[in-house]
């Protein structure tokens, strides 16, 4: 009998929607990536993390532009969540790997980088293969940063990440404009996976 492949359920952009986010926990995942904005502007985290509680030992969190790198640190630490900013692990034989923060926005959120900062912490993450990217920021020029025609507000970096690494899926949040679009970069299936969120099978 064919063992069943692990299910990983990926959602953004949360912003305090306790709805949504019980929505999202009620359904049976082997692990649940928050990829960032649980809240906004760093407040109520302690709500949301109630309702993440049931599924605490599945539960990898990075800090969206509404969150520091601090908050979810302590956050993750005080509700016994994992704290996935930075980081790769290995589900079933697939690299899995996740970034935090957003580029620079217009709203001096907690969250941000720079290009460069965000290219240099995606840099330990080349040459895994097969990837699965999982990052709060989309890749600039893309459907998935399209805030209207004409607007486009994501990462020039995760951009050139994926045209150079191509993994296999990436998801992203921070535009909620585009939440739930899909598109084809070269090998990449892309997604903005917004407080929808999608259920994604290894």
């Amino acid at each position: 009998m064919l063992a069943e492949m692990p299910r990983i359920l990926i959602f953004s952009d949360i912003h305090n929607d306790a709805r949504a986010l019980e929505n999202l926990m009620a359904l049976e995942a082997d692990y649940y990536f928050c990829a960032g904005d649980l809240v906004s502007f760093r407040r109520g985290l302690d709500a949301m993390g109630a309702i993440l509680k049931p599924r605490a030992s599945q539960m990898y969190v990075m800090p969206g532009n509404h969150e520091s790198v601090d908050d979810i640190a302590e956050f993750c630490s005080r509700h016994g969540f994992h704290d996935f900013h930075g980081r790769s692990m290995e589900i079933g034989g697939v690299h899995v790997a996740g970034l935090g923060y957003s580029s620079p926005t217009p709203f001096n959120t907690p969250g941000e980088y720079s290009e460069e900062e965000i290219a240099e912490r995606l840099g330990p993450f080349a040459g895994m293969n097969p990837l699965v990217l999982i990052c709060h920021a989309p890749p600039l020029d893309s459907k998935l940063d399209r805030v209207h025609e004409g607007l486009h507000a994501g990462s020039r970096a995760v951009r050139e990440f994926i045209e150079k690494n191509r993994p296999r899926d990436f998801f992203c949040g921070h535009i909620h404009e585009a939440e739930g679009i899909v598109e084809q970069i070269g090998a990449t299936r892309a997604m903005n996976v917004g407080k929808r969120g999608y259920l994604l099978e290894l």
